[in-house]
């Protein structure tokens, strides 16, 4: 091989390795550390400014229906304005309308498959009811785990605004400070009512209002004292530290409290889904056994009273267990 082979291939080397360093140098623009902390800037800038409108939209009513007619017909319907109220609590963004859509779809499939599965008229009954309010317990599930949540940070929240407040910040941004540093959902809000008291709502409406969205006995005691404390006076730092230590020390409570009654709670799933299995079990073994109880009249009257007789069991089980701290 002469000196201009070696050449070749040394350039032919070279062109190679360049081709696999460009290709690795795109792959890092696009996906590596770099490009994945960029992504992380402008998801922040965009939830930032989505957060801002968010609290612009404070000012408008809540629109019961993105449909004007759908709108006006809604306004006039009794009961309306507590499902908004439901919904405002459960921090879902559906409106009325979604709601009572969504209801209605599961009523027509409740009704379908009770129109195509043979069944008693008590089940066909109970599957159209089902699928009519499985969105109102879904809505009431997202309430309570939200509520759940909420008093969970309540603490740190207050632990937070009373340390603002004894650096010498005021209590408007001892409220800003928890919205821009505690998460979702208590910082929304928070970032709700100070929002409100820069529009131009009094203090008070705006804690009245917070209090109104949120039906948690430990945000209302804190609205309160807040309110009593800006009429009469007081130290408010403190007021605030003690708040969080009692709220702290009824979760703990409550903690204990459902570590003893978890055997109770497993009782109760035991013996309701105990029925259930046993019958599915006979009905895999030997159908001809069990289809009586579904096929005579008779039978049909048994199952009924010990579906009543085991509903009535499983409400006093929970009455028992579930002790309010």
């Amino acid at each position: 091989m002469n000196d201009l082979s070696y050449l070749v291939y040394l350039l032919v080397f070279l062109a190679v390795l360049l081709l696999c360093g460009g290709v690795w140098m795109v792959w890092q623009s696009a996906r590596g550390p770099g490009a994945a902390r960029v992504a992380r800037r402008l998801r922040a800038m965009h939830t930032a400014s989505g957060e801002s409108e968010k609290a612009v939209s404070i000012t408008k009513d809540r629109p019961l229906s993105d449909t004007p007619a759908l709108q006006g017909l809604l306004e006039g319907l009794p009961g309306v304005p507590r499902i908004d109220q439901l919904l405002l609590q459960s921090g879902k963004t559906w409106n009325v309308a979604t709601f009572l859509g969504l209801s209605l779809m599961g009523w027509m499939i409740g009704l379908l498959l009770a129109s195509i599965l043979p069944l008693p008229w008590y089940i066909r009954l109970g599957l159209t009811v089902a699928g009519a309010g499985l969105p109102y317990l879904m809505v009431q599930r997202a309430k309570a785990k939200r509520l759940v949540r909420i008093e969970q940070q309540l603490p740190d929240a207050l632990d937070l605004m009373s340390r603002a407040m004894r650096a010498g910040h005021a209590f408007p941004t001892a409220l800003k400070m928890v919205g821009e540093e505690m998460t979702a959902p208590l910082a929304e809000e928070f970032r709700m009512v100070f929002d409100e008291v820069n529009f131009g709502v009094a203090m008070s409406d705006a804690l009245n209002n917070l209090a109104g969205r949120v039906p948690s006995t430990d945000l209302r005691y804190f609205v309160i004292a807040v309110l009593i404390q800006r009429e009469t006076g007081g130290n408010l730092t403190e007021l605030l530290s003690s708040i969080s230590a009692i709220i702290r020390d009824r979760l703990k409570l409550l903690g204990q409290v459902r570590v003893l009654s978890a055997e109770g709670r497993m009782s109760a799933w035991v013996l309701g889904l105990l029925p259930f299995g046993a019958a599915l079990m006979m009905h895999l073994m030997n159908p001809q056994f069990i289809e009586v109880l579904y096929t005579d009249s008779g039978g049909r009257k048994m199952v009924g009273a010990a579906l009543g007789l085991l509903t009535i069991g499983v409400l006093v089980i929970r009455k028992i267990i579930n002790i309010r701290v």
